[in-house]
């Protein structure tokens, strides 16, 4: 009877061992949807939390599986279109209602975290080999660590899974378990059918209403956080064409040069190279290189400049000033 009673709970064993949907499972399900696939077409909405201060961005991302991207961010708050497209060409950073875009050498987006791109998401969870893994009546949950060179205080994500392998939002925390950035998939539509001219630059820049523009700086915005030991000791006003632009030095151990000027939109069409990558700031993305750091905002442009500063020491100076900029 002994001997009976402990076959059937071996077997028992066995048979609810079977049935445990593992990490390893889900990853492979996900990795599936996406290699099974010739691309995808995924919209969804970013949320960028910075202490009281939150931007929202609606997020459409469009790929297929030789090597193109494009990925279009709607300001929420002030309609202003930025696309990342990767095509045979290079990286490019757009501003169709500008006219403008920068061309990057760069290997975006296969190296570094990418909150709205699905196979940075599985790359995440596969470099990291200490997952969290839970099981609930909803789906899964995969917590991972990330890598975001320019913002190391980002350290982990939590993503959401469905039932039928479906990521549902991500959400991506602090240092301190803060949360900074949650994206929701709205919709995601595998394989999807493309025209031959959709990854093309020219088919970008149809349609598109011009930036509304000035040509006079009402007010002067400076940089909440400064470097320590830092201080501006000369600021001047010069005219340029069809605007004004300021240049503000500020010295110290950290020193840096910082530009503000009147938004420029190009009569044709002008495409400027960079050594740098595109960089999402709190309200724009900007351009970032190892000692420069522009960008666009609130009928402005930016263009901060340091010898001796990190790259996120400049950023943190440029989202101080974006913070400003947010207010008016």
């Amino acid at each position: 009877m002994k001997k009976i009673l402990l076959i059937i709970c071996i077997f028992t064993l066995l048979i609810t061992g079977c049935g445990k949907i593992t990490s390893k499972d889900v990853i492979k399900e996900l990795e599936n949807k996406i290699n099974k696939s010739s691309g995808y077409h995924l919209e969804g909405d970013l949320e960028i939390t910075n202490h009281d201060e939150v931007y929202n961005y609606n997020i459409v991302v469009d790929t297929i599986k030789d090597d193109k991207y494009k990925v279009t961010f709607n300001n929420v708050s002030n309609g202003f279109r930025q696309i990342i497209l990767k095509n045979d060409d290079g990286v490019f950073l757009l501003s169709p209602s500008l006219n403008k875009s920068f061309k990057f050498q760069s290997d975006w987006p296969y190296v570094h975290s990418q909150i709205y791109l699905l196979e940075a998401l599985i790359r995440d969870i596969k470099n990291d080999k200490d997952i969290i893994f839970k099981k609930s009546d909803k789906g899964y949950t995969i917590t991972s660590k990330v890598d975001y060179p320019n913002n190391r205080n980002l350290v982990s994500e939590k993503i959401f899974i469905d039932n039928k392998y479906n990521i549902k939002s991500i959400n991506v925390y602090d240092s301190n378990d803060v949360l900074c950035m949650k994206f929701t998939i709205n919709k995601i539509k595998y394989s999807p059918k493309y025209d031959k001219d959709f990854f093309v630059i020219d088919n970008m820049l149809k349609d598109v209403e011009e930036e509304k523009s000035t040509s006079v700086i009402e007010d002067v915005i400076y940089p909440l956080l400064l470097p320590e030991g830092t201080k501006l000791v000369n600021e001047e006003k010069v005219t340029k064409d069809n605007g004004e632009r300021v240049i503000m030095t500020y010295d110290g151990e950290k020193s840096f040069l910082l530009v503000e000027e009147t938004l420029d939109v190009f009569n044709e069409f002008t495409v400027i190279p960079t050594a740098g990558e595109p960089y999402m700031l709190m309200d724009t993305i900007g351009v970032v290189t190892d000692n420069s750091l522009s960008w666009s905002s609130g009928n402005m442009e930016y263009y901060l400049v340091s010898d001796v500063m990190s790259r996120e020491e400049m950023l943190d100076v440029a989202q101080s000033i974006v913070g400003v900029q947010s207010f008016k």
